[in-house]
């Protein structure tokens, strides 16, 4: 029986009005005919504002005064942006979280992969009680975290004051310059060294068991096959993880709103809290876009130099 065409079994589903006019549609036409509002809805959310963005980078447009006189400016703002010692201020304290969260929780997530991926009495069970912090809203965990970080009532300050000896109301998290950056990496990652760990638990899953048959025939030791198989061929899925990660906590904002709001001072005050403040606040919507713009442009060069990495790393 002669097979029939995507355009032929459409039109049979086909009102009889649209019927013949569909009949005559190549295969391509007709996928295009179904992913061509798909398609014009992803240009409306996510080129249009992204075009929009640029344009006003290059103007003085404040979003709270619309009906003023738009005027010009040329590369002022991105100027103003790269020669602002705020703004630099808040891209170290960017890379700072960034470097600090990723180490965290590749480290850890890693680890626990290895672990669970021993197949040990119950290790369902403790990969779901694990991958619980994952599943909440950020805006839950911002408040948990707050509550546990309370110097009078948290429970946070009296498990250190019971492993360390300090008084539980001596320091606070949240409201100390030192300890409030490594309050926000504590909680991210908290939250999402389980995703990391999901994704190292796939790698390892997926190393055959004929390779470590043949090294322990080879009297390979459990510390040589690791270095020389479990590691290298679960690197890809670790850089994988580190890419995610990186591209997601770059943009970091609800969380660490929630918790410190960029405080005490600056001490938080990462690049995303940095790009409400200039938007929403002082209203100065071409500089921040000139900032957005430069953002974006910085997350992606770097994103494509780490993924040509991982292909070649891939490609060994």
């Amino acid at each position: 029986m002669k097979l029939q065409s995507v355009a032929q079994r459409t039109a049979l589903a086909t009102p009889p009005v649209l019927a013949s006019r569909l009949r005559g549609l190549s295969d391509r036409s007709i996928a295009w005919l179904f992913i061509g509002p798909t398609m014009l809805v992803l240009l409306a959310i996510n080129i249009f504002p992204l075009v929009w963005t640029i344009k006003l980078s290059f103007t003085n447009f404040k979003a709270n005064r619309p009906n003023a006189t738009v005027i010009g400016v040329g590369i002022d703002n991105y100027v103003a942006v790269l020669t602002d010692p705020d703004i630099w201020a808040a891209m170290q304290t960017t890379a700072h979280f960034l470097f600090w969260t990723i180490l965290l929780q590749t480290l850890i997530g890693f680890t626990l992969a290895y672990l669970i991926d021993r197949k040990f009495r119950g290790h369902g069970f403790w990969t779901t009680l694990i991958l619980v912090p994952m599943m909440l809203s950020p805006a839950v965990v911002g408040n948990f975290w707050a509550f546990l970080y309370q110097p009078q009532v948290g429970l946070f300050n009296y498990a250190v004051a019971y492993l360390s000896g300090v008084p539980a109301s001596s320091f606070q998290m949240l409201g100390s310059v030192t300890l409030a950056p490594w309050a926000i990496i504590i909680v991210d990652t908290w939250m999402w060294t389980p995703y990391v760990m999901l994704i190292c638990l796939a790698g390892l899953r997926s190393i055959p068991d004929y390779i470590y048959e043949a090294a322990e025939v080879d009297r390979a030791s459990k510390l040589r096959q690791f270095w020389s198989i479990t590691l290298p061929m679960v690197l890809p899925f670790i850089m994988l993880a580190v890419l995610f990660r990186g591209i997601e906590n770059f943009k970091m904002f609800d969380m660490v709103n929630l918790l410190t709001s960029g405080g005490p001072g600056s001490a938080t005050e990462l690049a995303s809290i940095t790009l409400k403040r200039e938007a929403f606040e002082k209203w100065r919507t071409g500089y921040s876009s000139a900032f957005a713009i430069i953002l974006f442009v910085a997350v992606f060069g770097m994103a494509n130099i780490y993924v040509k990495a991982l292909n070649h790393v891939k490609n060994r």
